[in-house]
């Protein structure tokens, strides 16, 4: 055989290895983080509204729950769906809520009902606005981080109120594929500060602390309960 062929061939093959190498990498990358993209929205929307409606007033008792305002997510973003009277606001929020650099940031099974108290809602709900609009409009997890650390710089996003808190006791809610719907828990959202002054993450602590971004001025602890949203018991966190 010709030299110069094989000399081809050979580099060739190099070429063809190299390509399926890079591609197997890239196959490997993306079991590790099945997420790394957002999915198409239709995937994130719920199309029965009246079901969205419902799963978000699971996030609290109903004593609370059934005269609180309820918000859906639409192709637009988030908007009214039924107005209450006791100021709380429900709603089914979605994982592009959470840390930037959560592994499932775009995890589009993600359904996490939750409930804001009247102090919660006027100062939190920007940031959901804000978030949702971000991601509606196409941005990347870096360039939506810029844009609400410039938003929080600007004033435009706020520290949480005196006494915000909300309720998170769904036993319906999917939080992430690590752990399901976890355990009914209230959050209390707190201007940044140390964990340490709440005593959370500690041995025998009942008080979590979710971790939250650098640029945001919130520190929120979460406080397991016994019991969910409809009365029945909860296991053991």
């Amino acid at each position: 055989m010709n030299r110069k062929i094989v000399k081809t061939m050979t580099s060739g093959l190099f070429v063809l290895l190299a390509a399926l190498n890079a591609t197997w990498q890239i196959q490997a990358q993306d079991a590790k983080t099945p997420y790394a993209s957002m999915a198409p929205l239709d995937q994130y929307l719920m199309t029965d509204r009246s079901a969205e409606i419902a799963l978000a007033r699971t996030a609290a008792p109903k004593s609370i729950s059934a005269d609180a305002s309820v918000l859906v997510l639409t192709r637009h973003g988030y908007e009214t769906a039924e107005k209450g009277t006791n100021g709380f606001v429900c709603f089914v929020g979605r994982l592009w809520t959470a840390d930037f650099n959560h592994p499932e940031f775009w995890n589009p099974k993600n359904r996490s009902p939750i409930c804001f108290n009247p102090a919660a809602a006027r100062s939190l709900l920007p940031y959901l606005f804000k978030r949702t609009e971000l991601v509606l409009a196409g941005l990347t997890k870096s360039e939506m981080a810029e844009r609400v650390k410039a938003a929080v710089a600007n004033k435009e996003l706020l520290p949480p109120e005196p006494g915000a808190m909300s309720y998170m006791m769904s036993k319906e809610s999917y939080l992430n594929d690590k752990v399901g719907h976890w355990v009914p828990h209230l959050m209390f959202h707190i201007p940044k500060t140390d964990s340490a002054t709440w005593g959370a993450n500690l041995d025998g602590s009942p008080i979590v602390v979710s971790p939250r971004e650098e640029a945001e001025p919130e520190t929120i602890f979460m406080v397991p309960v016994d019991k969910w949203s409809d009365g029945t018991p909860a296991p053991p966190m």
